[in-house]
């Protein structure tokens, strides 16, 4: 019987499984924002295996919002609060591909949970792949002068995590760039790593964006020796970005 007619053990469908069907059952566990991409729109980025794609044709792309009173409390480091923050919505963000995986499973689909923040290469700081990327291109938000996802909700203030599948969910379009003129992230930056470029769509590499070495001096070396901080976060750059502020809600 082919797939689109299965119905599973807790009677999903295959054919039932649509895409604000799993965006509806993605709120309730917690999801702030959700949006599926075609994985053609991201062919050619890097991936760890390169052929992680295989097989698949969409991604799921999860956001959290992370806590406004905590980054408010963000000026030029991060905070005990904001690290202790971070780990935690990093583990809602893996609770939540995980149960997104299991629905796709159940539904007769192949579905892969990518981990949320896994540093796979601590030299560059990647991962299996840039789950910005798969938000910019899953509609989320664009791709600001930070290399931050910012989304017109919630600016740079979330966390993401990506679902790999090959249900035939409907994809969302990508968003226009709407960070204009504004400079904040790189006037703020405590490293003066952001260029303040901007790109219509994606920067072809970090460097096109960022002095990256500066940053990565910044999140590795200086700011852990701050008591109670690890290595790899910053948070300035979220904290300041005017679309996560009360003025660009009002927008």
């Amino acid at each position: 019987m082919p797939r689109a007619a299965e119905k599973t053990a807790v009677g999903i469908t295959a054919a039932g499984l649509t895409s604000a069907s799993l965006k509806r059952r993605a709120r309730t566990w917690g999801a702030s924002l959700m949006g599926i991409a075609d994985l053609e729109r991201l062919r050619g980025i890097d991936t760890e295996p390169a052929d992680l794609f295989a097989g698949f044709t969409r991604a799921v792309s999860l956001a959290v919002r992370l806590s406004d009173p905590i980054l408010d409390q963000i000026t030029d480091r991060p905070t005990p609060l904001y690290a202790q923050h971070y780990q935690k919505v990093n583990a809602l963000l893996d609770e939540l591909a995980l149960r997104v995986s299991l629905v796709l499973q159940q539904a007769g689909a192949r579905a892969l949970p990518v981990p949320a923040s896994q540093i796979l290469n601590a030299e560059n700081l990647t991962s299996y792949l840039s789950h910005k990327a798969v938000a910019v291109a899953a509609g989320i938000g664009w791709q600001g002068k930070s290399l931050l996802l910012v989304s017109p909700q919630y600016g740079p203030r979330v966390r993401l995590v990506t679902v790999l599948t090959d249900h035939p969910l409907t994809p969302d379009n990508p968003l226009k760039n709407r960070c204009g003129k504004c400079s904040a992230c790189a006037d703020a930056c405590p490293a003066q790593a952001i260029r303040g470029a901007r790109t219509e769509s994606h920067f072809a590499s970090r460097e096109e964006a960022l002095h990256f070495d500066r940053c990565r001096t910044m999140v590795l070396e200086t700011f852990p020796k701050l008591p109670h901080i690890t290595g790899g976060i910053c948070g300035v750059c979220v904290s300041v970005c005017p679309w996560g502020r009360g003025s660009a809600k009002k927008r």
